[in-house]
This record gives C-alpha cells, sequence and structure tokens, in this order.
C-alpha cells in the first residue's frame, strides 16, 4: 500500500550512449554536474528527515547508492525521462524542478509531458507559442488550471521553467469525459499484450489494495481499463519524433513504473525502443526502521519498477485506509 501512495492516484541509452553522452557534456566538468544536480538544502516535509536514506539516490542497475553526477550523465543520455512523485510531498516537486533546470541549462529539455493536465488542454497547448508572453498567474487563468486536484504551488513552476525557454508542452492525462467513456465500455481501447500476465494479475491487486479493498470486485475491469487508458494517453504525448532533446513525463509514481506503467505502452509504439532509452525516476518518501533500498524497489518478475530511487523524507504518517474504514 505504501508504494501505490508513493505515486498513484487512482480517485481522481545507457550504456549504448556511451559516445553520445560524452559529446553532450562537452566542457561541462564533473564539478559543474555535481553542483547544477542537487538535492534541496532544507526539506519541506518534516517527518523522518534524520532517515538514513534521506537524500540517497540508488540505481537498480548497480544495485548501489550513486552521485548526483552519475544521475546526471543518465539523464543527459535518455530519450524519454520519467519523473514520478507523491502528489502531495513538495520535496518531489522541488527535485523535479532541479531536475528541469539541469536539462535546461544543458539545452537539453525537448518538450514536457504533464499527467495534470488532460487532453482538454490539448488545442490551448498547441497555441501557447503564439501568444505573449505570460506571467506565472496569467498561465494559471490560461490553462484553466485545476488547483484543487493540483497544488499550482507544485506545479507551476515546472510549467513556468519550460515555457520562459519555449520549450513544448503536452497535456499527458485523458479527460473526465474520456474517464466516463472507457469506464463504460469494455472495447473502449485496445492494450491487448502491452503488459505481460503477471502485470496484468499485479495491477488488479493494486487497484484493490488502492481502494482499501473498498472498491466491488466487479469494479476491477472498469478501473483496469481506465489505468492503462492513462498510462497509453501518456506515453503517447511523449512521443517526441524530430524533437531534439530528452521528452519528460511529470507523473505519479505508480505510472511511471518499468513493470505495470507508462514504458510498457512507449515500448509498444516505437519499434526502435528499448527499455534502457527510458529512465525511470521515483522521488521516493522513506519509512520508519527501513533502511534497504532493495525494500522499496518493487520487483515484478524480473523487472523492478524504477531505474533510480530518489529518498526524500516523509509528508505523513497517517494510514490512509484506517482513516477511510474509521469514517464509515
Amino acid at each position: 500500500m505504501r508504494f501505490i501512495n508513493n505515486g498513484c492516484k487512482w480517485a481522481a541509452y545507457s550504456k549504448a550512449v556511451a559516445i553520445a553522452i560524452g559529446v553532450v557534456l562537452g566542457a561541462v566538468s564533473s564539478a559543474q554536474l555535481q553542483a547544477q544536480l542537487q538535492q534541496p538544502e532544507v526539506w519541506q516535509s518534516e517527518l523522518l528527515q534524520g532517515h538514513e536514506l534521506v537524500g540517497r539516490i540508488w540505481s537498480e542497475e548497480l544495485q548501489d547508492f550513486v552521485t548526483a553526477e552519475q544521475l546526471a550523465e543518465e539523464i543527459l543520455g535518455a530519450r524519454y525521462l520519467l519523473l514520478g512523485e507523491k502528489h502531495d510531498n513538495p520535496d518531489h516537486h522541488a527535485l523535479q524542478l532541479t531536475i528541469l533546470r539541469f536539462l535546461l541549462e544543458e539545452q537539453r529539455l525537448g518538450l514536457l509531458t504533464l499527467e495534470m493536465m488532460d487532453e482538454s488542454a490539448a488545442e490551448k497547448l498547441k497555441a501557447l507559442p503564439d501568444i505573449d508572453t505570460m506571467s506565472a498567474t496569467e498561465l494559471k487563468t490560461y490553462l484553466v488550471w485545476d488547483d484543487a486536484g493540483w497544488d499550482w504551488e507544485f506545479y507551476g513552476p515546472l510549467i513556468e521553467a519550460a515555457y520562459g525557454e519555449g520549450i513544448e508542452l503536452r497535456a499527458g492525462n485523458i479527460s473526465r469525459a474520456t474517464v466516463s467513456a472507457v469506464y463504460a465500455d469494455e472495447n473502449s481501447i485496445d492494450v491487448s499484450g502491452v503488459l505481460s500476465a503477471a502485470a496484468e494479475e499485479q495491477l488488479l491487486i493494486d487497484i484493490d489494495e488502492s481502494h482499501c479493498g473498498q472498491l466491488p470486485e466487479s469494479q476491477f475491469p472498469a478501473m483496469f481499463r481506465v489505468q492503462q487508458a492513462r498510462d497509453k494517453a501518456m506515453a503517447e504525448s511523449m512521443l517526441s519524433g524530430d524533437v531534439d532533446g530528452v521528452s519528460v513525463l511529470i507523473a505519479g509514481n505508480y505510472h511511471v513504473r518499468h513493470d505495470l506503467g507508462v514504458p510498457n505502452y512507449l515500448l509498444a509504439r516505437e519499434a526502435d525502443l528499448e527499455r534502457s532509452h527510458i529512465v525511470s525516476i521515483a522521488a521516493m518518501e522513506v519509512s520508519e526502521g527501513e533502511i534497504d533500498p532493495r525494500d522499496y524497489q518493487q520487483l515484478l518478475e524480473v523487472q523492478a519498477a524504477y531505474d533510480y530511487l530518489w529518498f526524500t523524507p516523509a509528508l505523513t504518517s497517517e494510514d490512509y485506509c484506517a482513516s477511510l474504514r474509521s469514517s464509515q
């Protein structure tokens, strides 16, 4: 349950491109890379700030902690970069902004897709480059931002950073109308074969757990379709085509999972794409007493969920399911 809450909102080339990375880095020194990609000096989430994993970055491939410099090299070499989050943790958004600014400084940010905007914003985003520069407030108004669902204080700086440099912005999510259509029609999407049988089974288990066991089993298939439709839409929004640079997605941790999420739909759409071209970084809240990073890295069959875990303090220790049951 912890891992679902660390990113999923249900209600609501590494080795192969080593030479290319060297060219991209050019004259940028190791010290510069280390300085550009840093964690916040002050964590905003107060719970477990003294936890020994806080601020550390775990590499699944190396089975070891890595430096910001090592992570920077992987970021620059990615075709697709998926930045996961727990939606309400401010430290996760601060880390995302650090990564975006790093890519902008290196002139490697190709486009930015956000889960927090749906297809209804597509036309506004397409027209954005032809509109005179807007302030943050004007931009929020123009986008008809859903501040009740997605705190602008978290996502506004990410959007402003990309918008200010003329980076293409894309909406990653499906609209409420599409959600309703997908929910009602079992033939609304065709994603057969995208996920393995084990992944599909795990997704159904997670749907149940994320609803604290309160969701009628009869609704599982519909919720399953909605989740797949969202991941498929995010993948399609990320497709970079002739875009020069890294295509970045901002989404909940559950969506950026290699085993269950968006990477599978990217691979289904691009014949020449390899999983090593997709880098998934989860901003992960630490838990009391759990100091082994492997305890946070879910493993389905042979595929781990994330390439990197960047550990942060936790925002709250509240048990959502316990509070839900007590209110009934």
